[in-house]
């Protein structure tokens, strides 16, 4: 989580103390706001914080799938295992049948 009152820096002040301000997002996780003019315009972190970030919206996706699924279980739009698996054996005899000439 960024604190407000230490991780916001200017893009001059990152420049002049790149080798400390990366230190410091190693260290400590968070990321640091650059400002451009006053403006935030950039947000930097160190590549582990950013995996862990990447790792997280993942599950999220996974989760979000798995409610979906769920939801469409209590729905009733499910279909039995057994009867996608005939379809897609039929659909494959057909595709090698194509394929071969046969």
């Amino acid at each position: 989580m960024i604190n407000l009152s230490e991780d916001i820096e200017s893009l001059s002040s990152f420049k002049r103390s790149t080798v400390d301000l990366v230190e410091r997002m190693r260290q400590t996780g968070r990321p640091i706001v650059l400002t451009i003019n006053g403006k935030a315009e950039l947000v930097v972190q160190h590549v582990e914080s950013y995996q862990r970030l990447l790792d997280l919206a993942d599950r999220m996706e996974t989760l979000e799938a798995i409610e979906a699924g769920l939801k469409d279980v209590d729905a009733g739009r499910v279909v039995p295992a057994g009867q996608v698996l005939k379809k897609l054996a039929k659909q494959a005899a057909r595709a090698q049948r194509a394929t071969t000439g046969r």
